[in-house]
């Protein structure tokens, strides 16, 4: 079989399993987990033979016409490069991954069988999106994903949170859609095609009449699937979602695709100066600022959201200095030991019994009663920390070395300022990203919060799952700079001196210093009984139970339930700590800006509907109806009535001829 044949197959397979786990769930209840894990894991096993297969060589690249356009041909194309052969891999195996942990996280849900179907029709669309090589099939996968997320963050649709979440996650999206889309069709227009190869030949030999309008175009789709700066949003209100969803989106699919559409026409935004510039401010904004909201939020699931939008804008800034290695490489390396931060979480809820105990404040003995979880989310964090040997060191490693060539000059066409940029707001990222995954672990395992009760050891596919992902966690780093330079276009992932010092330096006073807060926090709660409202920073317990409201934590109704006040993030961050917990209110924002506007436009257009439109139609229908009226009274039956009104109107006109006729 061919390689081409077998490409077909990848995404083909999750489809197919997702409609016949549609069909076949309420008829045939038991095929739906085979359907769910059988077909992920044939597109794993395709996958893999298929990157193999490509080794790093010259890209593959199959296409056939769909339909005659008349104009810009539209075909079923297919590009598979290294990059493209490896993130394949990446998503199959999460997507694998994610339906096994799922039968034993949901094996209790009446509406697993629609669940399954949804995230194998999301695995089909991404992996559509990372072979397709013509923009407009590519297109169609990233749209699906939108679709297939709105659904599977309101799959808890009962509650008010889940369906707020999934309704923003889909509009916030759509919102960078739309110039995605213009940017789209501008660039075919250039190109004179949408196939990807002749885009990149186009833009190769200076055919490109509007790169920086296009770039910035197409930007804005990309910052709003991969939730960067100021289209992030959305991505934290998603964890309203089931954990395992989560662990997709974040891992593999989703808001890795606009990562990866970047790093797939990477020269179109190298021949704008100005878009890389954008590009490299986008990735600081997202990495600072995500990086403090982490180190405020109190629910397990958005310290985790923030820390993905965090790590994205590490891998926009390796793009914004012109490095589509060191992007893919981190991406990588970030879906292993995010899906295992994730589903690692979801152990800990499910341990719970409830979603209600994510909040880390309210977390006790957890380290014994999930072992499990805390031995691979250790690792994970870690990874997530860029503590060598761990994966994370390697590729975050690569994106600061990345980034302090493009300072120095050595890269050509990259504007040294993205360079600084990026290099600067990496530093100051790892050292906030190293602060709030040691305040996770602390919090998580050490806490001293009301301990849950306990639902006994957690289900076998759910552990598995997690030893799994442990060791690409801590393996993946160190065998990907040895063995796969030839898949990231031959460049050389070894490490540097110089941002590895620096970049290890700062993760470690992150960990200790937030340590070091935590025992101070600690020393100073156990003085006071626990919960009680005077150990708390604010002094207030009306302030405690609006900030659970800000951050989706749950109200705590009394003192005894109230949050572990040895919380270091609130020490680290002093006054800025309220500010953080919110997003730094970018969601009022945009409510003033966006929302109320429109609002009271549609407002606006309902009264001018009702009272003036409305107002028209009932009065042009209401002169008819009152002349009828007058002519049904004038119908009364009375023959002498008849006579008498024929007569007068004789009279009437013989009158007005002679008036006439005289006047004539």
């Amino acid at each position: 079989m061919t390689t081409t044949t077998l490409a077909v197959l990848v995404p083909l397979l999750p489809f197919l399993g997702a409609a016949a786990g549609l069909l076949l769930g309420r008829t045939a209840p038991g095929f739906v987990r085979p359907l769910a894990v059988l077909p992920s894991l044939a597109a794993l096993a395709l996958a893999a033979v298929v990157a193999v297969r490509q080794g790093g060589d010259a890209a593959i690249d199959s296409a056939t016409e769909l339909t005659p356009t008349g104009s810009v041909p539209v075909e079923l194309a297919l590009h598979i490069d290294g990059f493209a052969a490896l993130v394949a891999v990446l998503v199959a195996f999460v997507a694998t991954c994610v339906q096994i942990y799922s039968t034993g996280y949901l094996r209790d849900d009446p509406r697993y069988p629609s669940y399954a179907a949804l995230v194998s029709l999301f695995t089909s669309a991404m992996l559509l999106v990372v072979y397709s090589g013509d923009l407009i099939v590519l297109l169609v996968g990233w749209e699906v994903m939108g679709i297939c997320s709105y659904f599977l963050v309101g799959h808890y649709w009962e509650t008010p949170e889940a369906r707020a979440a999934s309704i923003k996650a889909f509009l916030v999206t759509k919102l960078g859609d739309v110039p995605f889309l213009i940017g789209l069709f501008a660039l075919a227009t250039d190109a004179g095609s949408f196939r990807i190869t002749k885009i990149l030949s186009t833009v190769a030999n200076g055919g490109l009449h509007h790169p920086t309008l296009i770039a910035l175009l197409l930007l804005a789709g990309v910052a709003g699937k991969s939730a960067q700066f100021p289209l992030h949003t959305w991505l934290p209100d998603a964890m309203a979602g089931p954990t395992p969803v989560s662990a997709l989106i974040h891992a593999a699919t989703m808001v890795a695709a606009g990562v990866y559409f970047v790093a797939r026409l990477l020269p179109v935004f190298e021949a704008s100066s100005a878009a890389m510039v954008v590009l490299a401010v986008m990735a600081a904004v997202t990495m600072a600022g995500s990086g403090l909201a982490a180190l405020a939020q109190d629910d397990i699931k958005r310290v985790l959201a923030y820390s993905t939008i965090g790590q994205l804008g590490y891998m926009t800034g390796a793009l914004a200095v012109g490095d589509r290695g060191a992007a893919v490489f981190h991406l990588l390396s970030h879906g292993a030991f995010k899906a295992l931060l994730f589903l690692a979480a979801g152990v800990i809820i499910h341990a719970s019994g409830t979603n209600s105990l994510a909040a880390m404040s309210r977390m006790g003995n957890l380290r014994a009663r999930v072992p499990d979880a805390f031995w691979t989310m250790t690792v994970a964090l870690l990874a997530l920390a860029a503590i060598p040997p761990f994966s994370g060191f390697f590729s975050k490693e690569s994106v600061l070395g990345a980034a302090e060539h493009a300072a120095t000059g050595d890269t050509a066409h990259i504007p040294g300022v993205a360079g600084w940029i990026v290099l600067v707001a990496g530093l100051l990222a790892a050292l906030l990203t190293a602060a709030y995954a040691t305040r996770l672990w602390l919090l998580a395992f050490h806490g001293r919060g009301v301990e849950a009760p306990d639902h006994g050891r957690q289900p076998v596919a759910m552990n598995a799952v997690l030893w799994v992902l442990a060791v690409p966690s801590l393996a993946l780093g160190g065998l990907a700079y040895r063995v796969l330079p030839d898949w990231f276009d031959g460049r050389d992932l070894t490490p540097t001196l110089t941002t590895s010092v620096l970049g290890t330096g700062v993760a470690l006073v992150g960990g200790i210093v937030t340590y070091g807060a935590w025992r101070h926090t600690t020393a100073l709660a156990a003085r006071t009984p626990l919960g009680a409202v005077a150990a708390h920073p604010e002094g207030d317990a009306g302030l405690v139970e609006a900030e659970a409201i800000a951050s989706h934590t749950p109200a705590y109704g009394d003192v005894a339930s109230a949050p572990d006040p040895a919380d270091p993030g609130r020490l680290l961050l002093g006054p800025l700590h309220r500010h953080a917990a919110s997003g730094f209110h970018l969601d009022a924002v945009y409510g003033a800006l966006f929302v109320r506007p429109v609002m009271a436009a549609a407002s606006l257009v309902r009264f001018l509907d009702r009272e003036v439109v409305d107002t028209y139609v009932r009065g042009a229908g209401t002169l008819p109806h009152l002349l009828g009226a007058a002519v049904r009274r004038a119908q009364t039956g009375n023959m002498q009535t008849y006579v008498s009104a024929l007569l007068a109107g004789t009279v009437v006109l013989t009158v007005a001829v002679l008036l006439v006729a005289t006047g004539a």
